[in-house]
């Protein structure tokens, strides 16, 4: 019977499984492209790892301290184990490369290579890896060709006669590219290799880890662990150690799945409310059918068991279609991040069975909890009683109020719970309060609906005529249905204005949090003094529409306890290049800013008084006269101190301007870029030891990668949209079909065709109109409540309404509505009188 009711009602279910094939889609989809990215990093990072049976890391202690560096002597003792067959000691350091056809100096990591064999993980693409000094190989995607040379520029810690030392540049052939493909780290900034006693002479004075490879059919974890019992080391195999630098990359790529779930969850949520709407619409049509099936003899339990075994195979079939849509959306992400060189790599889509399964599960239980109400209250009628024209539930009923009582019992904490989160920066929390929130509001819509209903439709009563007088009587005269038919639309417009709300809103804010971090476009720095000639150069690029020259110091306490590199500025002429003083602000004369991370590893509490004294560049202790200063502490700052040039001047009265903040004339990120390219040509013409750091483009880069965030997350909220305005339209349209008595008796009373048209287009405009309004202030809520716990943490939160978009969704909104209406408006028309009042 239940097979036999599925195929006979298969078009009227057809919306509701529609709805359940996309949620379950988004939701597989989601998952599958997480554990495919997840593969794709740890086979490209972590091949570094995989031919490792031990990898050997120190801790935190002594860290950066040669003296305690406890892996040069292990490296022996582990080399002599039996069934260890090689050691490898990874070596890196930094050092400052100037490419062929680049202007300006890059900074690069440079990485010793492995010993030949299993822990020589580095595979060329083009040449050979390096064997001698004067010879590196580059990673694939810094595009120099094999037998290019580039200068090399090194910073020796100190000199022969432990004074600081001068850069050292030289010119190094490149003999082979490494392939790194897959890697979503390569593309990030160029990378070197080269053998280890070239990297120790550029200046890798500590070994990163040892890498240990074991002799065939040997295990020698446990022995490696035990040579390093009691020194600052901990032990890993090389598959944990590989596992542990991919989720240390796909951190990020975890916490969008997160957020990508709850868009998943929402998704899920809306055709869970579409299902129930239709269901009940659906049974209440069928209320006879039940009812002869009570007369013919099966009890409330078969009708009951019926209507959710038809439920469950309706939400089987659609979550197995949902899957395969899933896996397809995940093929088509991966392929075009693939044509796109996405950072994150994406091989061959690995649908996980517990994505399978969660989809399975997750349709079905929707479906069946969706069903549950409706089928339980088709079960209480009894057979006589259903053969007869069922009125409609009274609000004022004992359903009506549990009704009532639930809402407030859900809308009130959860509000509550939510501003709360949502002040916290705690998202999934705030999502979960404000999902459970809007369930409540929904569940009081069939009180606060009719009456918002009827009071929007007095205006109608006077221009529209008959038509619109029937339509708004006929809008309040069953408040279950008209809250049903308002509950879709105001779900997908409140979804839609939290993200054009939200969306504007962390643009906004995330701008100025963004200029806050990165206020100044450029940063020069030079170990020499900048001179009239170096700022004329900068100046003639035709850039620049602000620039301060800044002074360097290194400045400590009497006792050299509290060390800390200064620059001094002129808070007058900083004040024209910063974009913000947010969260670094500019100095005042007496006053020392500093970071909150040098505040907090210091011990100085902000508003306390540091004398600070000059560093003798001989011994390395203070000297001349110390200046007092107040602590000013900074939300956050790129530099770690700042004090103004006077004060900098009673500091060293000998200092000179050694670098410069610039703010460029405002362009795109690639004019930007381009212009710190030419910056630093002009400079390395007359300052070839100076550097220029960019951080316009990263600003830039930041923005435009928010706004590609933001666009696929409104791309994700299209699909509960979807599935909200799927609903609007199902549940007029069965509105109208449940109507069929009601529109034949006006017929046959003499309302014209067209009149009944109107009267049921005015109908959906009243209804759609009052969803939209009152879903554009839950959204605009919603909205600033996500922003908020997204990015309170980080930067102040800035409401902004695009209220032409806001304004452009009511009129949206209630066009659609009205759309909905038009085919079952058409039907109805067309339908006799007589044949409508005698069905």
């Amino acid at each position: 019977m239940t097979l036999a009711q599925v195929r006979a009602h298969g078009a009227r279910v057809a919306a509701s499984c529609l709805a359940i094939v996309i949620a379950v889609g988004f939701v597989v989809a989601t998952l599958s492209l997480n554990a495919t990215a997840k593969n794709g990093v740890l086979e490209s990072i972590g091949r570094q790892f995989t031919s490792s049976a031990a990898v050997v890391q120190p801790d935190a202690t002594g860290a950066g301290d040669v003296a305690q560096d406890p892996l040069p002597a292990l490296r022996e003792r582990l080399a002599a184990l039996p069934g260890v067959a090689a050691v490898a000691a990874d070596r890196s350091t930094y050092v400052s490369v100037r490419l062929p056809g680049r202007s300006g100096a890059t900074t690069t990591k440079v990485s010793a290579l492995g010993p030949d064999g299993a822990l020589r993980w580095e595979r060329v693409s083009a040449g050979r890896l390096p064997a001698s000094a004067g010879e590196v190989a580059v990673s694939d995607r810094v595009d120099v060709p094999v037998g290019a040379t580039v200068a090399v520029t090194t910073y020796p810690s100190s000199g022969p006669d432990g004074a600081p030392a001068d850069p050292v540049t030289q010119d190094v052939t490149v003999v082979g590219t490494v392939d790194l493909a897959g890697d979503p780290r390569a593309g990030l900034s160029p990378r070197l290799f080269a053998p280890e006693a070239t990297v120790v002479a550029w200046g890798a004075t500590t070994v990163d880890q040892l890498r240990v490879a074991s002799a065939p059919g040997r295990d020698v974890l446990a022995a490696v662990t035990a040579a390093a019992s009691g020194e600052p080391v901990r032990v890993l195999s090389g598959t944990a150690a590989a596992q542990e630098v991919a989720d240390s990359f796909t951190g990020d790529a975890a916490s969008l799945t997160s957020v990508l779930l709850v868009f998943g969850a929402v998704a899920v949520l809306v055709a869970g409310l579409v299902i129930a709407n239709t269901f009940a619409v659906l049974l209440a049509q069928r209320t006879r059918e039940l009812a002869l099936l009570r007369c013919v003899g099966a009890d409330r339990g078969q009708v009951g068991r019926s209507v959710l075994l038809e439920a469950a195979v309706v939400g089987l079939l659609a979550s197995a279609a949902g899957i395969l849509a899933g896996y397809g959306l995940a093929a088509a992400v991966a392929a075009v991040a693939g044509r796109v060189d996405s950072p994150v790599p994406l091989g061959d889509v690995v649908v996980p069975p517990t994505a399978v399964a969660a989809g399975l599960a997750l349709g079905t239980v929707v479906t069946v909890l969706a069903a549950a109400a409706p089928a339980r209250a088709a079960t209480r009628v009894a057979p006589l009683a259903a053969l007869r024209p069922v009125l409609a539930v009274p609000v004022g009923s004992r359903a009506g109020l549990l009704r009532l009582v639930a809402g407030l019992v859900l809308a009130v904490p959860a509000t509550a719970a939510l501003v709360l989160f949502a002040r916290q920066g705690d998202l999934v929390p705030a999502v979960g309060a404000g999902a459970v929130s809007f369930l409540g509001v929904l569940l009081l819509a069939q009180r606060f609906v009719p009456a918002a209903v009827a009071l929007a439709g007095r205006p109608f009563r006077r221009v529209g005529g008959v038509p619109a007088r029937l339509a708004a009587g006929n809008a309040v005269r069953n408040p279950r249905r008209t809250a049903a038919t308002a509950t879709a639309l105001v779900i997908g417009v409140t979804l839609t204005t939290a993200m054009v709300v939200g969306t504007a809103s962390t643009r906004s804010s995330a701008a100025a949090g963004i200029d806050a971090s990165y206020p100044t476009d450029v940063v020069v720095t030079s170990p020499q003094a900048l001179g009239a000639e170096a700022v004329a150069a900068v100046r003639g690029t035709g850039h620049v529409a602000a620039m301060t020259l800044v002074d360097s110091l290194s400045l400590t306490t009497a006792d050299g306890s509290q060390g800390l590199s200064v620059t001094g500025v002129d808070p007058t002429q900083a004040a024209e290049v910063v974009r913000s003083q947010g969260r670094t602000p500019l100095p005042r004369d007496g006053e020392l800013v500093v970071s909150r991370q040098w505040a907090r590893d210091s011990g100085t509490a902000d508003g306390s008084t540091l004398t600070l004294h000059r560093v003798d560049e001989t011994t390395g202790s203070a000297t001349g006269a110390g200046v007092p200063l107040r602590v000013r502490v900074a939300t956050r700052s790129s530099a770690e101190a700042t004090v103004t040039l006077a004060d900098a001047r009673r500091l060293d009265p000998a200092a000179t301007p050694t670098g410069a903040w610039i703010r460029l004339v405002d362009g795109g990120t690639a004019q930007q870029a381009a212009a710190t390219d030419d910056l630093s040509e002009a400079l390395a013409k007359v300052l070839p030891t100076s550097d220029v750091t960019g951080i316009a483009s990263v600003r830039n880069s930041l923005d435009d990668l928010l706004t590609t965030m933001l666009l696929v997350v409104t791309g994700l909220l299209a699909v509960a949209v979807v599935i909200a305005l799927i609903g609007v339209g199902n549940t007029l349209a069965l509105s109208v079909v449940e109507r069929r008595q009601e529109s034949g008796l006006l017929r046959a009373l003499g309302l014209t065709r067209r009149q009944l048209r109107a009267l049921l287009a005015w109908e959906a405009l009243l209804v759609a109109g009052v969803a939209a309004v009152l879903g554009v202030a839950l959204g605009t809520g919603y909205g600033l409540a996500g922003t908020t716990s997204v990015l309170v943490r980080e930067t102040p939160v800035q409401l902004t309404v695009p209220w032409l978009q806001v304004a452009g969704i009511v009129v949206v909104a209630a066009a659609a509505g009205v759309l909905a209406s038009v085919l079952p408006a058409r039907r109805a028309a067309r339908t006799p009188p007589v044949a409508a009042i005698a069905d």
